[in-house]
This record gives C-alpha cells, sequence and structure tokens, in this order.
C-alpha cells in the first residue's frame, strides 16, 4: 500500500482493489501513475486493474446478492452503514488530502467534496431503516371480487457504478451508499484520473466495518474496456453512470442486450437567465464565482448567462471585475478558491473551445489563456466571453472549464427559447426582483432543475437529474432511493 505524504501536504492513497472482501494487487500487477493537477508531477501510482479482476468482482457481487443475507437484513445494513459513517469521519482528513491530491480542488472549499457526503452516509442509513419496504395500497373491486395490494420493494440486485474525476469521493458516495442501504451489492469502477478516492473508500470498507465480503467491491483500472465489461455483464443488473454524455450512450449500448436499469447523471450547458429588474451587483458575482470555483469542472453550473440586451454593458461590467479579482493558485493555499484543470488534455480542450468561441465571432472580454504566474500545473484563466451567438460551438458544447459565456435577449420568451435551445437538460438559473416572475421562467425551462435568486435547489432531500441527453433517472431525495428499487405488486383477496 502506498501512503506518503511530503511537506507540501500531498496525500498518497491506497493502490489496492477491493474484490471480494480482499485488498489486493490483481492481474498483470502493473501499476499507472496518478499526476496532481496543481504542479503536473507524478504522486503515485494505483493498481491497472484487468478485465479479469472486473470478472471476478462482478461474480463476487452477484454471490453475495444471491446466498446472503445482505438483501434482507435492513438492521445489518444500518449497523454497517453507520460503522462506515464513523470510519469516513476518523479518516476525513486524509481523504481530503487525498483529494487535493489527485484533483487539484483548493483545500478551502473541500467541504462539498468530504463533509456533506460523508454525512450522505448517515442520512441514507437512517433512511434506507425507516422505508416501508411493503405498501398496503388498501382495498380494491375487481372481477374477481374484493382484493388487496401490495407494494414490494426489492433491491435491484448488482448494482455498476462507473464514476467520474470531477468530484470523486462525493460521486462515490452517491452513487453507492442509496444501493447498498437499500439491500444491493456494487462494483464500484472509479475514473482512472482519481482512483484513489475509490481505493481508499474500498480500504476503510474492508478494515473498519462489517460489510461481508462481495458485498462492496471496487476495481481499479487505467483501460476503458473494464468499465465497458461492467457495463456489459449480464450478472449486473443495474448501472449507475455519471459522466459525459457521449459515455453515457456507449453504456447505453452496452447495457441494452441484457436490458439493464440505468441511472444516467450526464453533461450540462445550463443557462442563467437575467430577467431586466434583476439586481446584477447581487446574481452576477455569484454567476462568476460558480463558474470558477472548481475550474468550471462541474456539470451542473450555468455557464450560459443570458443578459437583457438594455443592460448587457452592466452587466459584463459586474462579470469581468468578479472573474479577474477571482483568486487562482496551488490548491495547497487556503486563500485560494480556484485550481488547475485535471489534466493537460482538459485544459487544452478548454483553451481550444475560446479559441473557436473567438474565431466564430464572440468577443474575449477578460482571460482566455495560462495565467503568466503560474507555469507549472494546469491552470487556466477565468475567462468571459461576450457577443455569443447562441447556436455557436462555444454555447452548445459542455466547457468544463473556468468559462462563462454571454448572450443577450430582448423579452423573456426569446430568454426562455434560448436557453432551451440545447441538446441538455440538467440545471439553470433565474434571478429577478420579483420571485413570482422567476418562477414562472423557471417552469418554461426544460431542465430537471432551477435555481430561483441564488435559492440552490441541490439537496439531499431533493430529487437531482436531467431531462434530454443531460441523464435518465434521479439520485437523491426518495426518487434517488427507489430508482435503487423494483417495486412488485402483489394481489391477495381482500
Amino acid at each position: 500500500m502506498t501512503s506518503v505524504q511530503d511537506d507540501t501536504g500531498i496525500l498518497a492513497g491506497d493502490d489496492r482493489m477491493l474484490i471480494d472482501g480482499e485488498l489486493q494487487h490483481t492481474g498483470s500487477g502493473a501499476l499507472f501513475d496518478v499526476i496532481h493537477p496543481g504542479n503536473g508531477e507524478v504522486v503515485g501510482s494505483a493498481t491497472d486493474g484487468t478485465v479479469s479482476d472486473m470478472e471476478r468482482a462482478i461474480g463476487a457481487a452477484r454471490r453475495a446478492f444471491d446466498t446472503t443475507e445482505w438483501s434482507r437484513d435492513v438492521e445489518f445494513r444500518y449497523h454497517c452503514l453507520g460503522q462506515l459513517h464513523e470510519a469516513l469521519t476518523r479518516n476525513m482528513e486524509r481523504l481530503r488530502r487525498i483529494v487535493v491530491t489527485e484533483v487539484g480542488c483548493p483545500i478551502g472549499v473541500t467541504r462539498s467534496q468530504i463533509e456533506e457526503p460523508i454525512e450522505e452516509v448517515k442520512h441514507w442509513a437512517e433512511y434506507g431503516r425507516s422505508f416501508d419496504y411493503l405498501q398496503d395500497t388498501g382495498r380494491h373491486s375487481t372481477v374477481m371480487g374484493p382484493a388487496r395490494r401490495l407494494l414490494h420493494f426489492d433491491p435491484v440486485g448488482v448494482v455498476g457504478a462507473i464514476t467520474p474525476w470531477n468530484v470523486p469521493f462525493y460521486l462515490n458516495v452517491a452513487e453507492t451508499m442509496p444501493a447498498l442501504m437499500a439491500g444491493n451489492t456494487v462494483v464500484l469502477k472509479p475514473a482512472q484520473l482519481t482512483p484513489w478516492s475509490g481505493s481508499e473508500l474500498g480500504r476503510i470498507v474492508a478494515e473498519e466495518t462489517d460489510i461481508p465480503p462481495g458485498v462492496f467491491n471496487v476495481v481499479l483500472s487505467n483501460a476503458n474496456e473494464v468499465g465497458a465489461a461492467l457495463s456489459a455483464d449480464p450478472r449486473v443488473d443495474m448501472i449507475t453512470f455519471t459522466g459525459s454524455t457521449a459515455t453515457g450512450r456507449a453504456i447505453l449500448a452496452a447495457a441494452a442486450p441484457t436490458v439493464k436499469k440505468t441511472m444516467l447523471e450526464l453533461g450540462g450547458k445550463s443557462a442563467h437567465i437575467v430577467l431586466d429588474d434583476a439586481d446584477l451587483s447581487a446574481s452576477l458575482p455569484m454567476a462568476a464565482v460558480m463558474a470558477c470555483v472548481m475550474s468550471g469542472q462541474s456539470c451542473i453550473l450555468p455557464s450560459r448567462i443570458l443578459l437583457p440586451r438594455s443592460r448587457y454593458d452592466e452587466g459584463i461590467a459586474v462579470l469581468k471585475a468578479t472573474m479577474e479579482s477571482f483568486p487562482v493558485g496551488d490548491p495547497w493555499v487556503a486563500g485560494n478558491m480556484q485550481g488547475p484543470q485535471i489534466s493537460e488534455t482538459q485544459r487544452q480542450k478548454v483553451l481550444g473551445l475560446i479559441t473557436d468561441g473567438v474565431e466564430s465571432g464572440a468577443t474575449l472580454i477578460t482571460g482566455g489563456g495560462i495565467p503568466e504566474n503560474l507555469p507549472t500545473g494546469y491552470y487556466t484563466q477565468p475567462t468571459l466571453l461576450g457577443n455569443v451567438d447562441p447556436d455557436s460551438r462555444i454555447a452548445q458544447e459542455e466547457i468544463f472549464g473556468p468559462v462563462l459565456t454571454v448572450t443577450a435577449y430582448d423579452t423573456d420568451d426569446e430568454a426562455v427559447a434560448i436557453a432551451n435551445n440545447s441538446i441538455y437538460g440538467l440545471s439553470g438559473e433565474v434571478s429577478s426582483a420579483d420571485n413570482d416572475r422567476a418562477l414562472a421562467v423557471a417552469q418554461r425551462m426544460r431542465t430537471g432543475s432551477v435555481t430561483v435568486n441564488g435559492n440552490s435547489f441541490f439537496g439531499i432531500t431533493s430529487p437531482f437529474g436531467g431531462t434530454k441527453q443531460s441523464g435518465l433517472g434521479r439520485r437523491n431525495g426518495t426518487q434517488g432511493f427507489e430508482e435503487y428499487l423494483e417495486i412488485k405488486t402483489i394481489g391477495l383477496p381482500g
């Protein structure tokens, strides 16, 4: 096991996989490098699992679901997740440093990546314990006489969870904990760029809880075919995935032959409609902050700002001032709020889209390049583009970088039409001095969630997910828990 901390705080995580209750190096025994985005240096390694390793993990999950009491013993599941919550709390600072190391997330803004998901473990344990798995719908009149109908909620079975690199620990927890508490067994495939958030979770499960062998498995790999094997295997009953729409389409295709249940949280290109009566000094600085605070590497951020033409110059000035003063730099320095992109490949994608936007007629107002004072690591300047054509590539493609585009509009109807002019529909925002007017606009937006006047829609008790090509299903809330269950209707004599 790798466990190294240097004087910068960089911490290497466990490089082993968890398969059938054992932490191990398997397959070819090969390792792949883990790189810290803040300086571009190799900081450790992770086990490069194979398709054979994935097949063994799936087999272990299948046996654990079919032959143990895990799926039927709610109190034991509650006990185990309670242990896990306590163990994660004990390991909180270690997990925080792993996330900063492998993601480059500024250490001062890690609460949503560490504390909040740890508390979600406790939430799902309590929610699953109190959930009514056998619900009586009452007496019904049928052609066969009076009848009672019961709804029995069964776990789906083996759940394959494929998670991304932008908020790895949070999503490793969010995609697996409700699945476990609902009675499923799990195979987790973390992203190649952020393997340690997954392997550390596996280590803690193995060493500090009573979760039985095979119930929770973690397979690390640098090979795309390993994740593909999880999606296609007939022993897997459900796939949950967060990531790009392109990969989501591939997962759907792989799952189709066995008609797997799929829950997908995919790309976004969300719009923030600023109505003509809005307080720009209140709404726009936060819009700029949200575009930068995770280096723009968030699917839900409203990256398209729609300003009324009558207030366009005023709005541009507020956004420009905020982005030019935003603290960018070393993620280990507490005052910095924007760190690097995850990789040089991702940074070049962001810079390429900015260049394409300017060549397509957009105005580069600020940023657009690499910060001169940050020559190492994968940093990108906070970037503001104005006069953006709503049909242009920069307005249609997900950038995943600290970039805001601004488009002017003349009427509320036009603003709604521009906002809905996207293959995506994950989130959105409306700002107005009139809550009722903002609500009326929000209701017309074709998207899974909308923030009105800065009041966030996101929370563990509220369902979250996308419309159109932003995904299938919902996470969080009652609906999010029930995604991991199947409903069996039982008819009895009444």
